[in-house]
């Protein structure tokens, strides 16, 4: 006897479109509630310019990529499973935040802050603070483990190609959340940038911002 047809399922074999649209939106959602990654971004586009922002959002999204072949491979299972590799990625991700938290709060002391926006850091270094920032975070592996499987079904053809497709569309959504995001707090830093005292609290809130997301990745429980 044949197999009745999967309920939904396509001619091709892929994700009908309404279950596409609304993961896009799910995503387009998660992407605008508060947390790590945008926080991360609307600091560094505050403090160093739109395009700075821009490029840590790119960076943000190379780690995504990153992780979603991690998840569509069974890798990311097999790292979270391990409580040892779990705990180092942690220590290392709330490191990185405290490193770059010295950053800011020393460069809130330094003299001649006003004016000196884009010149801080190049176009490398915050490309790879965002790759960093994201690679070091396993909270992240844990929310595409957890999120991503809820839109895939095996009738519809290959998971790993699903995931892919899906990891793809997530992080366009977070191109365009992200981007926003850098575009306006990097325009608000320009308005801002002509005054030294404002500069600096900043630094120190942008200091600040890294401390609390160090202590936040380093505890054993919570989310992305």
């Amino acid at each position: 006897m044949c197999p009745a047809p999967a309920r939904g399922r396509t001619s091709g074999g892929m994700i009908p479109l309404p279950e596409l649209g609304a993961f896009v939106a799910a995503s387009v959602l998660l992407g605008l509630a508060p947390g790590p990654d945008n926080l991360f971004v609307l600091t560094q586009s505050a403090l160093f310019g739109a395009r700075a922002g821009l490029l840590v959002v790119l960076g943000l999204c190379t780690g995504l990529l990153v992780h979603t072949a991690l998840v569509g491979l069974g890798v990311a299972a097999l790292l979270l499973a391990s409580p040892l590799a779990f705990a180092l990625l942690r220590l290392a991700g709330a490191l990185y935040l405290l490193y770059l938290a010295w950053q800011a709060f020393a460069a809130a002391a330094a003299p001649g802050l006003a004016g000196e926006r884009s010149s801080l850091l190049s176009g490398g270094q915050l490309y790879r603070r965002g790759i960093i920032m994201n690679l070091t975070n396993p909270k992240v592996s844990l929310f595409f483990l957890a999120f991503l499987p809820q839109f895939v079904v095996p009738e519809y053809g290959r998971v790993g190609l699903q995931v892919g497709l899906l990891g793809a569309l997530f992080i366009a959504a977070t191109l365009l959340v992200f981007g926003a995001v850098a575009l306006m707090a990097g325009r608000l830093g320009e308005w801002l940038s002509g005054s030294v005292r404002t500069q600096r609290w900043l630094h120190r809130l942008a200091g600040g911002v890294f401390v609390l997301l160090a202590l936040r990745l380093a505890l054993p429980t919570g989310t992305v």
